[in-house]
């Protein structure tokens, strides 16, 4: 047959939807109302918000010997932390510090999961700051909810606008007080008053300010969810014997209401009388019953409200609570479960962080406060002084740690006759440094030519801190 003559086959296009048809590629954010809770741990997190918020908005304020008893200067390159003066050079101390905290949240992780996250991490403790200023404010859950679905008013603007000026009260003093670390306080007070606001403190107050309102009045739990790298990697340090918040399938099940005083078992229902405030509490809005998701920061505000729930039905505590998975799955007591939480894994991290944490302090007793840095005169390596000796020009840097002026030696030793031609004493100034030219000569032939290894000695001539710094005297051929 001819192609002409054969019959044509329709191949059906699908038809392009409208616009009003279309799917979104991403789930829409939906807005958390969460409820208020009392309990145990509702308590526990409003007393670390308590002792953390003293601490952070108080010690700015602290003097110690004239000065701020905390702050890490860094226009001035001096940290200060109480008595205890740092410099650069003291940056062990900080890498240790930073070990600590990682092997510190290693070891709580492994034993109770996120209780950082949900006790004392700066973004849930300012959302809950921020929270319970709305609820003052706007009211309760469905205040909140009915207030944010009605139309346009003279209440509702007064009210979020009332709102959110307290929020920006609240984001200003945190940006203040955490740049206040860095800068004196006072100064940066003064800064403010006068209105100088070309100061880089000003802008460094203002960009904290906007990201404790911004993170804490409205990204909230998708800071939680989404950004925060901890709730990507907790698995890793997570197994089997780790406390997490977890909802008791065999105790729960089948969920359904009934009558308080009822029995459940009569009716074929289990404990869970799916009234959903585990869900309505949770500060990131996810559904405990469903099983360990990456949301949960461990807040436990699902066990509080659900033991609130259970003591008004009669029935025992603990449907959702603190568990392990190898306890809920073999019915384990409260302490089979605390036999098996402090396990070789836990003991380990727990020994090497003593160990760490013991070395580290005994390091800060026993400091030297003295550091001396040698540096050579590149543009003089050697030359022949008056009377031929030998000389070369070096700089020392002498950085009092003490907290009053001191007044420092400086001899040299390593080879024979080798002595100190330039000024032997220099002052310093309190948790100052100074930069000083030291000439070291040598008697001619003393040395092979070529370079011999010498030290500088510099002590203070009260007795106290003393230091060796090795250098290179140079003889030329």
């Amino acid at each position: 047959m001819p192609d002409a003559a054969r019959p044509r086959k329709t191949i059906p296009i699908a038809p392009v939807p409208a616009a009003e048809d279309s799917v979104g590629l991403y789930e829409a954010s939906k807005k958390i109302y969460p409820r208020t809770v009392r309990g145990r741990f509702a308590r526990w997190r409003w007393a670390l918000v308590f002792a953390t918020q003293l601490f952070f908005y108080a010690m700015p304020w602290v003097q110690w010997g004239g000065r701020q008893a905390l702050l890490f200067d860094l226009a001035q390159r001096r940290f200060y932390i109480f008595g205890l003066v740092l410099y650069p050079q003291d940056l062990i101390y900080l890498s240790g510090l930073l070990v600590l905290s990682a092997l510190s949240l290693f070891l709580f992780t492994a034993v109770a999961g996120r209780l950082w996250c949900g006790f004392a991490c700066p973004q849930t403790v300012y959302t809950e700051i921020f929270m319970w200023v709305e609820q003052r404010i706007e009211g309760n859950r469905i205040a909140r909810m009915r207030l944010d679905g009605e139309p346009f008013s003279l209440e509702k603007l007064v009210k979020k606008w009332f709102k959110h000026l307290v929020w920006i009260g609240i984001a200003m003093w945190t940006g203040f007080t955490f740049v206040g670390y860095f800068t004196p306080v006072r100064e940066l007070g003064l800064a403010f008053l006068q209105t100088r606001m070309g100061s880089w403190a000003v802008f460094w107050v203002v960009f904290y300010g906007f990201a404790t309102y911004g993170n804490a009045g409205f990204m909230r739990e998708q800071v939680c969810k989404y950004m925060c790298p901890y709730a990507r990697f907790q698995s890793a340090m997570f197994d089997r014997d780790t406390l997490i918040v977890s909802y008791d399938i065999q105790r729960g099940e089948p969920r359904g209401l009934r009558a308080k005083g009822k029995d459940g078992k009569a009716l074929g229902l289990g404990d869970c009388i799916d009234c959903t405030l585990c869900v309505q509490v949770c500060p990131t809005g996810i559904d405990i019953r469903q099983g360990l998701q990456y949301e949960c920061i461990g807040c436990g505000q699902c066990v509080d409200a659900c033991n609130t729930v259970m003591d008004r039905m009669a029935l025992p505590a603990g449907l959702i609570r603190y568990a392990t998975e190898n306890g809920l799955a073999q019915g384990w007591s409260v302490p089979q479960v605390w036999r098996r939480v402090f396990r070789p894994r836990v003991q380990a991290y727990g020994g090497v962080l003593l160990v760490l944490g013991i070395g580290l302090l005994a390091s800060l007793v026993t400091r030297v406060p003295l550091k001396v840095d040698v540096v050579r005169d590149r543009g003089s390596l050697a030359r022949i002084a008056e009377g031929g000796a030998l000389e070369n020009v070096y700089r020392l840097q002498i950085m009092n740690a003490t907290e009053k002026p001191q007044s420092y030696r400086i001899a040299a030793s390593g080879l024979a006759g080798l002595h100190v031609a330039s000024t032997e004493l220099v002052e310093v100034g309190s948790a100052e440094s100074r930069w000083v030219a030291v000439r070291l000569q040598l008697p001619a032939d003393q040395a092979a030519p070529g370079s011999h290894t010498v030290h500088f000695e510099v002590g203070a001539t009260d007795g106290g801190a003393r230091v060796s710094e090795k250098a290179v005297f140079l003889v030329p051929r």
